[in-house]
């Protein structure tokens, strides 16, 4: 089964070699493509991952994050821009950004992108993640977070900063992928976060592998 996506991009051009560039591949599906945010919630329809810019008219995208999340909490939204400061990363990855990555970005790294979300993993580099770690407001202290980690958790948490996704882990670890997914809950909640995107940050950040 091909992996739905939806798009939400304001320059045709762009947005139309989107669509061409997607759809040239069998396994993935465009849903739907729009200009705007306002345009794309009301004529929803349920997709596996949205592409979305972040300057657009009317509402940008970091405020459409929580919009669409609202619609799907299983949605995986992956930022597709030119900005590339540590504020607008930063803020779509608080909001609930799965991923981000910049349209200068090759045409498999988009793709690459969009799989690796769908997978279950976080299309974030360590990279970009020490870029924002400095500008984060710690919501709990490196020693706090640490002891409530089991070692197991800490085990896979090092694992989720690699990118590696659940199905991954369980082989890795001789667990199963429910128990794999537990762990992962679980960590969540301990480091009060909402998606991979956020773990990565926060575990750099918190200096916590």
């Amino acid at each position: 089964m091909s992996i739905s996506i939806g798009i939400v991009e304001d320059h045709s051009e762009f947005r139309q070699s989107l669509v061409y560039l997607i759809s040239s591949f069998s396994d993935y599906t465009v849903s739907w493509a729009y200009p705007s945010v306002e345009e794309a919630l009301e004529n929803y329809t349920e997709t596996d991952v949205i592409l979305l810019d972040i300057n657009l008219p009317g509402l940008s995208g970091i405020e459409a994050i929580p919009l669409f999340k609202q619609e799907c909490p299983d949605l995986k939204i992956v930022m597709l821009t030119i900005l590339e400061d540590d504020y607008n990363i930063l803020e779509a990855i608080k909001n609930g950004a799965d991923g981000y990555i910049l349209k200068k970005s090759t045409p498999v790294k988009i793709l690459d992108a969009i799989q690796q979300v769908y997978d279950g993993g976080a299309a974030l580099t360590p990279m970009v993640a020490r870029q924002v770690m400095a500008f984060l407001k710690p919501e709990a202290t490196k020693t706090e977070s640490q002891a409530h980690l089991t070692p197991r958790e800490k085990e896979i948490l090092v694992l989720i900063t690699q990118g590696m996704t659940n199905e991954v882990m369980a082989v890795k670890l001789f667990i199963s992928v429910q128990t794999v997914h537990n762990h992962i809950k679980n960590i969540y909640d301990k480091l009060q976060v909402h998606s991979r995107a956020q773990v990565v940050v926060k575990a750099f950040k918190e200096k916590l592998i």
